[in-house]
């Protein structure tokens, strides 16, 4: 196993051990939080601010490397980055979220704690995934 593969492991793990000690593979809980005019659920701003937290520290860390731990280069992003097709994903996105009460990082996380309700989501979400990369005509696979 080479040195990339484990820190994406402990990433992965990591990450998914937050999400459900943040109680973010409860799909009631993400809903509460964006009923904000009925029962508030105050939890994923917390998480959320955890996370901006984090990066913050991990920007200015990243800005005194010359180069990254692993890989050759940086792959920021930049102003570029944002197009339409990445705005009107955001939303597709959120939408989603909002209406399962999960995304991808809490579904696949749910699925060693509720298995059962969270494989229809997960199965869903991978179902989008391959009729995008079929319907998609700027896709690399697709183009060969």
């Amino acid at each position: 196993m080479t040195r990339s593969w484990l820190v994406a492991l402990l990433s992965g793990s990591l990450f998914g051990a937050g999400l459900a000690l943040g109680g973010m593979v409860d799909p009631a809980r993400v809903r509460g939080f964006l009923d904000i005019f009925g029962d508030w659920d105050p939890t994923l701003a917390f998480v959320m601010g955890g996370a901006v937290i984090v990066m913050a520290i991990a920007w200015r860390i990243q800005a005194r490397m010359a180069q990254p731990l692993i890989g050759t280069t940086f792959a920021l992003p930049d102003r570029t980055d944002l197009t339409p097709r990445l705005i009107g994903g955001a939303a597709l996105f959120g939408t989603g979220w909002g209406i399962a009460g999960l995304c991808p990082g809490p579904g696949f996380a749910a699925l060693v704690i509720e298995p059962a309700k969270a494989a229809v989501f997960v199965m869903a979400m991978l179902a989008g995934m391959l009729i995008f990369r079929l319907m998609d005509p700027s896709h690399k696979a697709l183009q060969e």
